[in-house]
């Protein structure tokens, strides 16, 4: 078995036990943004929280002990384009209220018999195709991306290296400190809460989906290190983007699956992690379905409710790809590499989600 397959087929494995914890436990970002917004509740939020916790502690202890690179990821170069964090993050916002849901949580109800969720994938792969090549990718470097309105920030934009050359840290100790820092501030906030600790499946989805995250940057970043054959050429094999490590995101693996599938005897497409570990979520979700009985087939109900998801598809994957991840790709993985634009898109998905919450109560009272 080559090391590609390898990494591809622990990205499925992968993708089955998020699927299946998260249609167990009902893990929804957007659920937990809405949570807070309309009814005052933390539990979700906490939930996602605590799966932050969990990643940036397990990340930064592989990048600690030479196990992960995080200068080979996405999310930690010196550029820092600010514009496309927060449009990309507000848009994401916008559009998974919009289409119910966040793309790890379309994964999961469309294992759990979904219809509606299959139209938010298709509509949200064709917009992330776009951006990723087409018309929407050329407003995306024409007008958002233009060094103008990029910023270099050295060594690169992780918290510890930025903190650490302001306090003149060296960077192993800057990465434990800041690391032990932020992961502590959110454990006080998140078990502060007696309700919460007392919420297992929060508990559960928090603690498992932030190992997962964990794994999946150990398998890409060190198990799928290698140098290519042909070129020798450090690479990460099976990953998505060769130059990168990766872990969990769903918005361009959803361009990626369409890509596949209309290019199926295109001998240069190959199956990917990313790619995988979405089909692997939607499995997971289904299995879970299944053992629960909680399988039921549902559509839409008006036309309505169907323009409004692919309004949201659309900019969810406009969004996801300009902001380099979604709730999940930023949200948590980005976050634990402890990106500054990763937090700042998080702010951002937060804030577009909340916005879009109130004016949507705003209109229906104005009906009523």
């Amino acid at each position: 078995m080559s090391l590609s397959t390898t990494v591809v087929l622990w990205g499925l494995g992968l993708g089955v036990i998020f699927g299946f914890i998260g249609s167990k436990t009902n893990f929804c970002t957007m659920g937990a943004v809405s949570d807070v917004v309309n009814m005052g509740s933390w539990g979700r939020m906490r939930a996602w929280f605590l799966a932050i916790a969990v990643a940036i502690i397990g990340t930064n202890l592989l990048a600690y002990n030479g196990l992960l690179d995080l200068s080979k990821t996405i999310y930690t170069g010196s550029s820092f384009p600010i514009l496309i964090f927060i449009v990309g993050g507000l848009t994401f916002g916008v559009g998974m209220t919009l289409a119910s849901g966040c793309g790890n949580k379309t994964l999961v109800r469309m294992g759990g018999g979904n219809l509606k969720s299959l139209v938010v994938f298709v509509f949200m792969g064709v917009a992330a195709i776009a951006t990723l090549k087409g018309i929407f990718g050329a407003f995306r470097v024409n007008f958002l991306s233009p060094s103008a309105l990029t910023m270099q920030l050295e060594p690169n934009q992780t918290l510890p290296a930025l903190l650490g050359k302001m306090m003149g840290m060296e960077a192993n100790s800057a990465l434990i400190t800041i690391t032990a820092v932020i992961a502590i501030a959110l454990l006080i906030f998140i078990f502060m809460s007696k309700e919460f600790r007392s919420e297992n499946d929060n508990i559960l989805a928090g603690v498992v989906i932030g190992l997962i995250v964990i794994a999946a940057w150990y398998i890409t970043g060190h198990i799928g290190f290698a140098q290519n054959p042909e070129t020798l050429e450090d690479v990460f094999m099976g990953a998505s983007n060769p130059s990168f490590a990766e872990s969990m995101s769903f918005v361009a693996p959803s361009a990626y699956t369409l890509e596949f599938l209309g290019y199926w005897t295109d001998a240069s497409r190959v199956l990917a992690f990313g790619m995988v570990t979405a089909w692997g979520v939607i499995l997971g979700s289904f299995i879970h379905a299944k053992i629960s009985g909680s399988f039921r087939w549902e559509y839409f109900t008006s036309a309505k409710d169907m323009g409004n998801h692919i309004i949201g598809a659309l900019l969810m994957g406009f969004g996801g790809v300009t902001a380099m991840g979604c709730t999940i790709g930023q949200g948590i993985t980005g976050v634990s590499t402890l990106s500054l634009g990763s937090f700042l898109t998080l702010a951002s998905i937060i804030a577009g989600s909340a916005i879009t919450m109130k004016v949507q109560y705003y209109l229906m009272m104005r009906e009523a």
